[in-house]
């Protein structure tokens, strides 16, 4: 039968691009038509207006899957504006970070905003040194917090964390919003290194079968940040990599 995944990318991955055509093109090349945009190439931080941008993409044919990883603050304008975005593009959450300092406020604010846009937040944790980086972390913001806060998982960082990814896919999965599939080997001194998904220590199937199994419904996001300064082809063939094994399911 196969799973039919809705894959994205990161559109970090292509961060030493700084024109929008080129990125589509490179979306493009990499067989996909959809795309989590970052600050790198949308800077809303900064002030820049949205709308010609996403034309580009929805031009192309390529939606808007999510923004971020977008940290933060009790700044409720500044918030706003990412909010406004994803009414304008059409994606239901957003990718997130929250400093450790301020956090309770922060999310009352962002569960206020949820609230009145319909857009959920889902938490981006980004391994051992994150505070948001461990299960044991996100289980205390959960228990804290109404569902309009969930998570990103981010499959390798989970994995420098020291848990199994698809475990914490099946634990959180009422506030499983999103994901960044992505892998990782270690060196002997736990230093990451990306590699093509399902290289690595991440179990692709059983992530793909689990999200197969829930008919999940959030932004799939392929995230490969090795090779810089020419990333389309091995980010090719992660994608490759996920819908072959996706369809074999």
């Amino acid at each position: 039968m196969g799973y039919d995944v809705d894959l994205g990318v990161q559109s970090y991955c292509f961060r030493t691009y700084d024109n929008h055509a080129d990125v589509i093109k490179a979306v493009q090349a990499c067989g996909l038509s959809a795309i989590e945009l970052c600050g790198k190439h949308l800077k809303l931080a900064d002030g820049e207006e949205p709308a010609p941008v996403l034309k580009q993409y929805t031009d192309a044919g390529i939606a808007v899957s999510s923004y971020g990883v977008n940290r933060f603050s009790t700044d409720e304008a500044a918030a706003r504006r990412v909010f406004e975005f994803a009414k304008l593009a059409g994606f239901g959450a957003i990718s997130t970070s929250v400093g450790k300092d301020g956090a309770e406020p922060t999310f009352r604010m962002l569960e206020q905003l949820g609230e009145a846009y319909d857009v959920n937040l889902a938490i981006h944790n980004h391994g051992r040194k994150d505070w948001l980086g461990s299960p044991e972390t996100l289980q205390q913001v959960f228990a804290g917090t109404s569902s309009r806060i969930g998570l990103c998982l981010d499959t390798a960082w989970m994995l420098d964390s020291g848990a199994d990814p698809v475990a914490i896919a099946a634990k959180f999965a009422d506030r499983l919003y999103g994901l960044h599939i992505k892998d990782f080997v270690f060196d002997e001194q736990g230093k990451p290194e990306d590699v093509i998904v399902g290289t690595g220590n991440l179990d692709l199937k059983a992530l793909l079968a689990l999200l197969q199994s829930r008919d999940f419904k959030g932004y799939v996001t392929l995230e490969y940040e090795g090779d810089v300064a020419d990333p389309v082809p091995s980010t090719k063939r992660c994608v490759e990599a996920v819908k072959a094994t996706a369809a074999a399911l």
